[in-house]
């Protein structure tokens, strides 16, 4: 992986790329002084102030990297990762990949005996995730830029995850490229769409089919008092699982 995040000493991120020069209002570092640097590193700019080199991890690269559309939330993501128990090996489908933030979790997590495969329609998202994905070094996902509606090539899955407006229309795909004791997560943003889920999944022959919203609110330390903040991440969207039996 040819990345590097460094920090300035306000806590700002940066993601280079290997050859670049760093140029921000603290100052400029030249690439070659940044090649010789490593993780947990201080360097100083010409102006004399301090930058640090950062492992580069998984979650500082998401909030960096290039996107071109909305993504889901850790508060979002994390649920669906400790809900469905996906672990080493497991094999997932995502469709609606957008700039590949869930595609790039999951496949954290399966490793590389596991597998992601994720759809996306557009094809300008499309290449935006693979460039994303393959920067950051990710070798066991495949990005398919096709309508998931198509069809769902892959089978024996332990995870189905569906960002989409109008999920129900491949339930049974869904159902049927499902392992027994599969998931299938869906996200929306209107509860009205979680209805038509609830309903038609239960009819294709999905069970334990449950909705949950997570709201997040950051709690603020200062020297007069803390508190929760005034400004809170609230709703952005439904997630309903539901499980092939």
């Amino acid at each position: 992986m040819d990345l590097r995040i460094l920090m300035d000493e306000r806590g700002k991120k940066y993601l280079l790329e290997e050859g670049e020069d760093f140029q921000s209002d603290m100052g400029v570092i030249k690439a070659e002084n940044l090649e010789d640097s490593g993780p947990g590193d201080v360097l100083k700019t010409h102006l004399g102030r301090e930058i640090y080199v950062l492992k580069p991890g998984l979650s500082d690269y998401l909030e960096l990297m290039e996107r071109r559309c909305s993504i889901l939330l850790p508060k979002d993501i994390g649920m669906i990762c400790a809900y469905t128990g996906i672990v080493e090996g497991s094999r997932v489908v995502d469709a609606g990949t957008g700039a590949g933030t869930v595609a790039m979790y999951l496949a954290n997590l399966v490793g590389e005996s596991g597998h992601v495969t994720t759809y996306e329609i557009r094809e300008d998202f499309a290449e935006i995730a693979e460039k994303n994905i393959a920067a950051f070094g990710f070798k066991n996902v495949e990005v398919k830029n096709r309508d998931i509606k198509e069809g769902i090539e892959e089978e024996d899955l332990d995870l189905v995850f569906l960002d989409l407006p109008r999920p129900w229309e491949l339930m049974e795909d869904v159902h049927d490229s499902l392992l027994r004791g599969g998931w299938a997560v869906f996200y929306n943003p209107y509860i009205e769409q979680v209805k038509l889920i609830h309903r038609i999944g239960s009819k294709v022959g999905f069970a334990d089919i449950r909705t949950f919203e997570t709201i997040e609110r950051e709690i603020e330390v200062r020297k007069q008092g803390t508190r929760p903040r005034t400004r809170m991440v609230g709703h952005t969207g439904y997630l309903t699982f539901m499980r092939k039996i």
